[in-house]
């Protein structure tokens, strides 16, 4: 696969007190590269309780490949790309979100709980190029998953 066009890619969740730390950090690993460092960080909610965040950023491009091949098990991965003109900012920054109850069992579904933040190259740094690079990658990952694609190509 050729050259990621992605800078990074951020994933956050938090920890509520009523929630188990480790199962929370299960979800989070379920897109992240075998023993990858997860950053926490304890915060305190509104009323005292505490709130644990839970983050990872993804700067490898093999890495980066990792995170977004498990967006291919996505049910709705083609409607992600179909979406993308509403997901990418103007800052060129593609925002998704997925259900942390579905990714402790194992599943990807977007939903709320974990939140993925990429940074997308685009030369001139404009939404529209983001767009194009962000959908070009992410076609090539699913034609990879599908095995359409010499892997390491």
């Amino acid at each position: 696969m050729p050259q990621i066009p992605l800078h990074y890619v951020d994933l956050r969740t938090f920890c509520y007190a009523t929630e188990d730390d480790k199962r929370v950090e299960q979800s989070l690993r379920r897109f992240l590269p075998d023993e990858f460092d997860i950053e926490r960080v304890e915060s305190e909610g509104h009323y005292g309780d505490r709130i644990l965040i839970l983050s990872a950023r993804v700067e490898n491009a093999d890495d980066v490949r990792h995170v977004l091949a498990e967006l291919t098990s996505l049910e709705s991965f083609d409607r992600l790309i179909d979406e993308l003109d509403q997901r990418v900012t103007e800052n060129c920054e593609l925002f998704l979100r997925f259900d942390k109850q579905a990714a402790f069992g194992g599943d990807v579904r977007l939903g709320e709980g974990i939140t993925f933040r990429a940074k997308v190259e685009a030369y001139p740094a404009k939404k529209a190029y983001a767009v194009e690079n962000a959908e070009e990658v992410l076609e090539e990952v699913a034609a990879a998953a599908d095995g359409d694609e010499p892997s390491g190509a």
